[in-house]
């Protein structure tokens, strides 16, 4: 693929990315849908976090598609949609501190310590910041080797983002479920691809040290 069409699949790429927020304020102001139901706040905050965490799998879902099918290319899009994850999650965050808790901190503060699926939810935002601030090129050849075991903490961030939402779900169990078996599928095959990739190693070690062994 050209890097001319690179460039235009991002930008529908970001429109895509923006089309959920963009239907969340249609429906605030009852232009599209039912609108946000009786408990509009409570809709709302859960509706960005559920984006949050479809981001954060989708961005978690471009290596083993890259892998899969061979389009190198989707690559480029990975930092978008892991910056579109900190977005609706820090979406999520604001909207519970600011329309459902008026910025009380006390009262946030309380319900961080006191409610677990809070604390899992503000310990992934707080991982996730740091990945967000060093996302860019320059912080990339800055922390070199560092960069990539930073990043690692998505993994840690995907766990505590599937668990805050299946604490959060009362009643049904089904959705966050689903959730819980994608994120398994998809450490899954890291796991795999590194056991495969450990014993091509070994196997590679091996021979050459057969081959030095055979011809001295």
């Amino acid at each position: 693929m050209t890097a001319k069409n690179i460039r235009a699949l991002k930008v529908l790429v970001f429109l895509a990315c923006l089309a959920p927020l963009g239907k969340l304020g249609l429906e605030i102001f009852g232009l599209a849908g039912l609108g946000l139901g009786a408990n509009p706040i409570e809709e709302l905050i859960h509706r960005l976090g559920k984006w949050g965490l479809n981001f954060l799998l989708i961005t978690l879902a471009v290596t083993p598609l890259r892998k899969l099918t061979g389009l190198n290319w989707l690559i480029r899009f990975r930092r978008m949609l892991g910056l579109f994850t900190f977005f609706y999650i820090l979406m999520h965050f604001l909207t519970y501190a600011g329309l459902d808790q008026r910025f009380d901190i006390p009262v946030i503060v309380e319900d961080i310590v006191e409610r677990p699926y809070i604390t899992l939810g503000m310990s992934a935002l707080l991982l996730l910041l740091p990945l967000a601030l060093t996302s860019t090129n320059g912080m990339m050849r800055r922390l070199g080797r560092r960069w990539k075991k930073l990043h690692r903490l998505v993994y840690v961030i995907a766990g505590l983002g599937v668990w805050h939402f299946y604490w959060q779900v009362k009643e049904d169990i089904l959705e966050p479920s689903i959730y819980i078996c994608i994120l398994t599928v998809l450490m899954g095959y890291r796991i795999l691809a590194r056991w495969r990739r450990q014993r091509a190693t070994r196997s590679a070690y091996q021979r050459s040290d057969h081959e030095r062994t055979a011809h001295p």
